[in-house]
């Protein structure tokens, strides 16, 4: 059974997923929502993929370069050793633009020996819908394109023979090689000298990056790791940050929760610009603004949960139905039907956001001034809106409720409101919104609590638990010293946790009850349990959840409950925030303090 044993690597133009054998198994090109040119992911035959395959290895091994988002796989072979290290360029060039083209770099370096292989090279350019056809260029290039449909094409450039890679020969290693996939077709000549100056750029970029990440003093290379995959997640041109970028990877194998992941939702968005921030990465911040000011241009603009990563508003969703879906999964969808939605969470998460911008930054007075429109935009829809059921943090695709998260939320808008306005010295407005953040926080303590269950339910007057509603305390809403928040805390953990692993929720949605854990809400969990002081458990789950991860120390969205293997969307966003935060929390605990604190009272 797979694991998704899949290493990720980018230019924050496109990405692609290579195999713990070596195989490209996924890429978008030119950019993360253009449709594939490799897919075996989502379909073992039809897909397509660029594969290495050694004619005697003995073991195949893969790690990150240090600090950086360079992928190299070892092949150990009976006949010497050789390395592939596989990169998607990008560095800084002369003029202080980003040089990040839509190329995979497949690097061979000869370690010892003359080991011998096949390469399989197999586009299959647009999802795979008709044929691809391969032609040798002279010496040049090798070129595919699409024989029908619309028309689509890919350049192979390789210091390799081109007749040996299309005809699967065995080629002979006898000096250090590379394979270029180009979206484009090259105007220089693509020599070995030329691609390993890009691997070096390329390596010297990803450090100076790793170099500016604050260090943790526990868990500091979870944290760096998570840090680069969600740097990879986030889209230069636009500023958009990406749930993942995969579509249709199932939450449980065999069934039909298959999304597309390649966009940018406000509430993941705005979540992962705020802990990089925390890190010490403020760009990412400036431009995933400048991405929420251009989506958001007018004072009447409705704003959507989600976007296209330039911005589109409309996600039309349809389906691959030639593709037979990971692992047999099916539907394998493209667009995104959600887009539609009402969540009245996102105001808060967004106002959070902005209001942690306002802090940190002397921002410039043209953004203030576009930044305080837009702050003042967003109170008026909550304030025409917080009183009305929405579809919640789970997108559940049954009827509108009064969701506790989304109300919770909404406070955290006014709240948020108030404090900026605080800051900005607006202090006509502070009144007004702190009468609104009061009225909403009654609400809640009113109607969002259940005397039976002593806790804090989904959704107003039910006896259902959700996970979601760990978050209250961390939005300051609720102080962890509440003795309600305590009790919320155990009662979600007794209701909603099997064998180590969080629910959303278990109660009736369209679907059925999940058969995986969302991974996120393992984390929430475990940094609820260390606010109430439950830090040593709190430790102890953050340390076995660390396990369920891939070879490469990468998660999906979710965790299947049995077998503990990854499903849904990979690399997940929301699940590499959270061991950030996680890590954040932790950072300044002694574990061991407490611990033999614990062995006197038990003594």
């Amino acid at each position: 059974m797979g694991n998704l044993n899949y290493g990720v690597i980018g230019n924050c133009r496109s990405a692609a997923l290579i195999s713990e054998k070596g195989s490209l198994d996924w890429v978008c090109l030119p950019q993360f929502d253009s449709s594939s040119a490799f897919a075996k992911l989502l379909d073992e035959n039809k897909g397509g993929s660029f594969e290495i395959l050694p004619e005697n290895a003995t073991n195949i091994i893969q790690e990150y370069g240090k600090n950086t988002n360079i992928l190299k796989t070892r092949f150990e072979c009976v006949d010497g050793v050789f390395e592939v290290l596989d990169f998607m360029p990008r560095y800084v060039t002369d003029e202080n633009n980003y040089y990040m083209p839509p190329d995979v770099v497949r690097f061979f370096r000869l370690v010892y020996g003359k080991p011998k292989f096949r390469i399989k090279y197999n586009p299959k350019l647009d999802y795979a819908r008709n044929a691809t056809e391969n032609k040798v260029s002279g010496v040049e290039f090798l070129k595919s394109s699409t024989t029908s449909g619309s028309y689509d094409s890919l350049y192979l450039y390789s210091s390799f023979n081109y007749a040996d890679i299309l005809n699967q020969n065995v080629i002979e290693l006898d000096k250090d090689e590379f394979c270029e996939v180009s979206y484009n077709q090259k105007l220089l000549e693509q020599t070995r000298d030329r691609i390993y100056l890009k691997l070096q750029r390329t390596k010297t970029y990803w450090l100076n990056w790793s170099e500016k990440t604050k260090v943790l003093p526990k868990y500091n290379e979870e944290a760096n790791r998570s840090a680069l995959v969600l740097k990879l997640l986030s889209y230069q041109k636009s500023g958009a940050v990406m749930a993942a970028i995969t579509t249709s990877l199932p939450e449980t194998i065999g069934e039909v929760r298959n999304w597309d992941y390649r966009f940018c939702w406000i509430r993941d968005g705005s979540m992962v610009v705020k802990i990089l921030t925390q890190l010490g990465h403020f760009n990412v911040a400036k431009r995933y603004l400048n991405f929420i000011m251009d989506i958001i241009p007018k004072k009447n603009e409705k704003i959507q949960i989600m976007y296209g990563i330039n911005g589109e508003k409309k996600l039309s969703e349809y389906e691959l139905e030639h593709l037979a879906g990971y692992e047999g999964s099916k539907p394998v969808r493209v667009g995104n039907a959600a887009y539609k939605q009402k969540q009245n969470d996102i105001y808060g998460i967004l106002l959070d956001l902005i209001h942690q911008h306002f802090e940190i930054f002397e921002t410039s007075l043209e953004h203030s001034e576009e930044l305080w429109t837009i702050v003042r935009s967003i109170v008026k829809v909550v304030e025409e809106n917080w009183k009305k059921p929405d579809r919640g943090i789970w997108e559940i695709r049954g009827k509108s409720l009064h969701f506790t998260f989304s109300k919770v939320m909404c406070w955290v808008a006014f709240d948020r409101a108030v404090k900026i306005a605080v800051l900005l010295k607006r202090d006509d407005y502070v009144g007004k919104w702190t009468v609104l953040r009061n009225l909403v926080k009654d609400d809640i303590m009113k109607k969002a609590w259940s005397e039976k269950k002593q806790a804090f339910t989904q959704n107003y007057g039910s006896e259902d638990m959700d996970a979601s509603v760990l978050l209250m305390e961390s939005y300051g809403f609720i102080d962890a010293a509440d003795e309600k928040y305590k009790s919320t805390v155990f009662t979600i953990q007794k209701e909603l946790e099997h064998d180590g692993l969080m629910y959303r929720y278990k109660n009736q949605d369209d679907f059925g009850t999940p058969k995986s854990a969302f991974t996120i809400c393992s984390f929430w969990l475990i940094n609820s349990l260390y606010k109430i002081g439950k830090r040593r458990e709190a430790k102890e789950k953050f340390d076995k959840l660390l396990t369920y991860s891939n070879h490469l120390g990468l998660f999906a969205e979710d965790i299947d409950f049995v077998s503990k293997r990854m499903l849904g969307n990979f690399p997940q966003a929301y699940s590499h925030l959270a061991i950030i935060e996680t890590a954040l929390n932790f950072s300044n605990t002694n574990f061991d303090d407490e611990d033999s604190l614990l062995d006197q009272l038990n003594s």
